[in-house]
């Protein structure tokens, strides 16, 4: 069985219990040795990293990351779940998707997030009956079980496994276990398809999300971290974290972020005054309801 690496360094800047994050790797551990084989949705973010690199720790060449090759997953990301695998030694292919040829994805309704998971389930059973391979994981986290995650009732009906849940592990955990793990992923800003930027009701196409996707490479290169760029329509309303608002409410920066959307086609260019949330997309709903 694969032990904890470098324990030892959880302590210094971290409130978490060593021992209670020792306790739930190893049932992490655990639950991957008793599979033999795993598939892994890998998109490369901290969660899925992880559990990838976990995966492989205890199955080696027995678990596979697999990448949804979808215009939704923006190209940038594509690149940094390849260099994670590189870098850790673990396979890593990808998987084509086909959710833009749904109308049901396409249409944008609040179950949206289930038909693009669905399609990329849908992919991941047929790879594994072609290799006899019965474990399909994912990635979601404890935290993530009280928000509005349509694609978890794909995972269901898939019979996907979340060994992170199961080994009671949250997201601040994950990010500490990564970053005594020596995993570059453990500081990752939290992300989401680009789809997830488009209001529901408006359909999502490969130019829309193409548009969102130049648009935040552009606000990544002006130095932002965690941001979002929403589309809505003729209207793009841009999040940046709170803490990095003051670098954004400049004239200067103004201009330059005028000069990145306007060229993309937006009439009007705002900055949202209450900065990156996590699903903001999701307030219309909790509106409505």
């Amino acid at each position: 069985m694969a032990t904890l690496v470098g324990i030892a360094g959880i302590g210094a800047g971290s409130s978490l219990d060593p021992v209670v994050l020792q306790r739930k790797e190893e049932k992490l551990f655990s639950i991957l040795a008793g599979m033999g084989q795993a598939i892994v949705a890998y998109s490369g973010g901290t969660d899925s990293a992880y559990l990838m690199w976990a995966a492989a720790r205890v199955l080696g060449e027995n678990a596979v990351a697999i990448t949804a090759d979808s215009a939704s997953i923006p190209e940038s990301h594509k690149k940094d779940a390849e260099e994670f695998a590189r870098r850790n030694g673990f396979r890593h292919e990808y998987v084509l998707t086909y959710e833009f040829d749904n109308p049901d994805y396409v249409k944008n309704g609040p179950d949206r997030c289930f038909h693009c998971k669905d399609e990329l389930f849908t992919r991941l059973d047929q790879v594994g009956a072609e290799r006899g391979i019965a474990n399909i994981l994912y990635g979601v986290n404890k935290d993530d079980l009280g928000d509005y995650r349509p694609g978890q009732n794909a995972a269901k009906i898939h019979e996907v496994k979340a060994p992170l849940v199961e080994a009671d592990l949250s997201k601040a955990e994950i990010r500490e276990l990564s970053r005594v793990a020596g995993l570059q992923t453990w500081d990752r800003p939290a992300s989401a398809c680009l789809s997830s930027r488009i209001p529901y009701g408006t359909p999502v196409t490969p130019q829309t999300v193409k548009t969102v996707e130049v648009g935040e490479e552009a606000i990544k290169a002006l130095g932002f971290r965690q941001f979002r760029v929403r589309f809505h329509g003729e209207l793009v309303r841009i999040e940046v974290a709170k803490e990095e608002m003051e670098k954004a409410l400049t004239g200067e920066m103004a201009r330059a972020i005028t000069a990145i959307f306007k060229p993309l086609g937006f009439l009007y260019v705002t900055l949202d005054l209450e900065g990156y949330r996590q699903g903001s997309m999701n307030e219309a709903l909790r509106l409505k309801g």
